[in-house]
């Protein structure tokens, strides 16, 4: 068997970036710094969830004042490939996006209301889960995706069951 190297701890690293330093990590990765670019990550890196594309576009207006859904696309799109945010795209969910890179962590989505949560990985070693069979393949990462419900719904069910119970009772 392949010798398994060990998931990097997360340290927050690109999310606790000093905001001001990002212009300076922008050009270091080979990017233009553009007013887009600066609004979209800071967007994504002040969020405490895992916003979307509209989400982010919202947030990253709130700041500029103007800024097309296709601009918040194609920093997005150059913020990614230069390792500055991770994409991850949940069944029946669209694309979210945080600033959470360089390590195997994985995340916890809820069924009712889309709440994404990091998890760190499985087994605390990357790539987390060994395949049955790999085909050939040099496995150094995997995603794993944990769905149910957050404690916010799961209130909210229990909540309703319990009016519903009353009201049954009462009825009776």
């Amino acid at each position: 068997m392949a010798e398994r190297r060990r998931a990097p701890r997360y340290d927050r690293g690109v999310a606790q970036m000093d905001l001001e330093r990002l212009p300076d990590e922008l050009r270091a990765r080979g990017l233009r710094v553009t007013a887009s670019r600066l609004a979209v990550f800071r967007a994504v890196a002040q969020a405490d969830d895992h916003p979307d594309v509209e989400t982010i576009a919202s947030r990253a207006r709130a700041q500029l004042g103007s800024l097309s859904t296709q601009a918040v696309y194609d920093a997005l799109h150059a913020l990614s490939a230069a390792g500055l945010v991770r994409r991850i795209e949940p069944a029946g969910s669209p694309a979210r996006f945080e600033t959470r890179v360089g390590d195997n962590h994985h995340h916890l989505v809820c069924r009712r209301c889309g709440a994404t949560r990091d998890v760190d990985c499985a087994v605390g070693e990357a790539p987390c889960l060994e395949p049955s069979d790999a085909g050939g393949f040099q496995v150094d990462e995997a995603e794993v995706t944990f769905w149910g419900l957050c404690p916010r719904c799961q209130s909210e069910l229990a909540d309703v069951g319990r009016r519903r119970s009353r009201r049954a009772s009462v009825r009776r």
